[in-house]
């Protein structure tokens, strides 16, 4: 390959960038959240291992992709959370907002690193510095004062300045790091290829005698195309200062939250209705003009008293006016207000989309949907009566034995809200369980039963697996029931629940059928029979 020197005419239409870069953002939030001191040893684990860990914890020896029980033998101290990437962006989130008020044009590259570009604040306050400072004069009345802030050429070259206190060994311990117009490449060129995070191309690059991102930019961009494709062709740009990204400007996500307030206090619930009214066509035009629909939805009441209630409210479909009007009274009277008033006047009606769709996704049916939405305003109404699981449904989750895999949640949630039924998905692998069709009837707790031979001998399992005697006589649940004859069973299919531990179970199932025709899903456990269902 040969070498080349980049023109300067290159740099002519630079954008320049500023990075915002909050070092362990995962941990600030974290931290945040749980209500912990800035010293506290936190470590943030992500399937087995640490995903992110705090300051404190990395100088007792903590550091990433270490197993958990390692990293707690290394820091006697050390708080275990599961790291949760929804958290990172909900506290992330006001850190935006408050930098939109002062410098419109944010890019959200991921939480914790931002891009601007720095024209526009460079000329309003008078400088790449001052803006700089400026920005993070801002952030440290949020309480962020390890804020990092680059400014070069390219996102790429503005990102690493942001992080040169830590890349690049002797440099100034300064929170801002500004590289003048058209010196992108010489900033680049000692930062190791590892910078580029390509590490195949990093991999050849050394065995061609290429060690910094200097030696790859001074190879001709032709040639890098040629030998490495186009992964080879981005990589070079940006180790030129070339990034092929630009800023692209966050859209904020329109407001469509409704907050009404009350002056006087509304003491009756035909009064507070009636004047919501408008407020409620309000909301539902703002979500119609950005082409969505709400199908859960957040009602928070303020009383004059200082009472807050709030309470989430799901459709099967979405909300209209006339819905939200009616959820709005519902929550009233299910708060134990009489029918014709309130014992305290209402100050504050707030509603907050929890859950938006597309609004192409909820078009009508063929027939309609009016019998389906009245079963669910009844059962909605009675939910606003006596509670939000005060209604259940049953839903078909995971399990080896038949009673976990029937879960109850409250009418309207979806089943990927519920923990448990998110732990018991039907998809994973239950070794051991019962294959179709499923017995109709399932008792909420196993029944007692007797299962003998012909000599009147209690029919049980050998510690290899086979039966003792062959089941003759059954009697089912009941305290009056009368023995039976067997005519057919099949079994024993045993079943081991956390054998490693010494709180698991080891029981066999099997099938019968008696004389009357009556079938019964059997269990043997410690010697003792239970029917824990019956086929109808």
């Amino acid at each position: 390959m040969k070498l080349q020197t980049p023109p300067q005419t290159l740099r002519q239409g630079a954008t320049r960038v500023m990075m915002l870069w909050c070092p362990d953002w995962p941990i600030t939030a974290a931290l945040r959240e749980l209500n912990l001191p800035l010293d506290a040893s936190l470590a943030l684990v992500d399937k087995g291992e640490v995903y992110a860990c705090s300051p404190a914890a990395r100088s007792e020896g903590v550091k990433r992709r270490l197993r958990v029980r390692e990293a707690q033998a290394r820091c006697a101290d050390l708080i275990v959370e599961q790291y949760d990437p929804a958290l990172d962006e909900r506290v992330f989130e006001p850190v935006v907002s408050a930098i939109e008020k002062i410098m419109p044009g944010v890019q959200l590259l991921r939480p914790g690193l931002c891009a601007i570009p720095a024209q526009g604040p460079s000329r309003y306050y008078g400088g790449e510095t001052a803006a700089a400072s400026v920005l993070l004069s801002t952030l440290s009345t949020l309480g962020l004062t390890n804020a990092r802030i680059g400014v070069a050429d390219s996102p790429f070259a503005a990102e690493h300045a942001a992080r040169a206190t830590e890349v690049l060994e002797g440099a100034e311990q300064d929170a801002i790091w500004v590289v003048p117009p058209g010196e992108s490449p010489q900033f680049l060129s000692s930062f190791p290829l590892e910078v580029l995070a390509e590490p195949k191309i990093a991999v050849l690059l050394r065995r061609l005698g290429i060690k910094t991102l200097g030696d790859f930019s001074a190879l001709a961009a032709g040639d890098v195309r040629n030998r490495f494709g186009v992964e080879g062709a981005i990589a070079h740009r940006k180790a030129s200062g070339l990034d092929h990204r630009s800023v692209v400007v966050r859209k904020p996500p329109p407001e469509l939250d409704v907050l009404v307030d009350f002056e006087p206090a509304l003491v009756r619930i035909d009064q507070l209705a009636f004047a919501f009214r408008t407020s409620a066509d309000r909301f539902v035009d703002r979500l119609r003009g950005s082409g969505l629909v709400c199908t859960v939805v957040r009602v928070v009441l303020h009383s004059d008293s200082g009472e807050v209630s709030d309470r989430l409210w799901r459709h099967p479909r979405w909300f209209d006016a006339d819905d939200i009007v009616d959820r709005v009274r519902w929550q009233l009277q299910g708060g134990g207000l009489i029918e014709h008033g309130l014992q305290s006047g209402i100050t504050r009606v707030q509603t907050i989309p929890d859950t938006v769709e597309d609004l192409g996704d909820h078009a009508d049916g063929l027939w309609g949907t009016g019998p389906d939405e009245g079963v669910h305003n009844g059962l909605a109404r009675v939910q606003g009566m006596l509670g939000h699981g005060a209604v259940l449904t049953a839903m078909i989750a995971g399990g080896r034995m038949l009673k976990d895999r029937r879960v109850l949640i409250p009418w309207g949630d979806s089943s990927g809200s519920n923990p448990l039924a998110v732990r018991a998905a039907r998809q994973l692998p239950w070794p051991g369980t019962l294959p179709g069709p499923a017995p109709a009837t399932v008792f909420d707790s196993p029944r007692e039963v007797r299962v003998i031979d012909d000599s009147g001998h209690s029919v049980d399992v050998d510690t290899r697996g086979m039966l003792t005697h062959a089941p003759a006589h059954f009697t089912p649940p009941g305290s009056s029931a009368k023995q039976r004859r067997v005519h057919h069973w099949a079994g024993p299919w045993p079943i081991n629940e956390r054998w490693w531990d010494s709180s698991g179970r080891a029981l066999n199932r099997f099938q019968l059928v008696d004389e009357t025709g009556a079938a019964w899903l059997l269990l043997l456990e410690d010697h003792q029979w239970w029917a824990e269902a019956s086929y109808d």
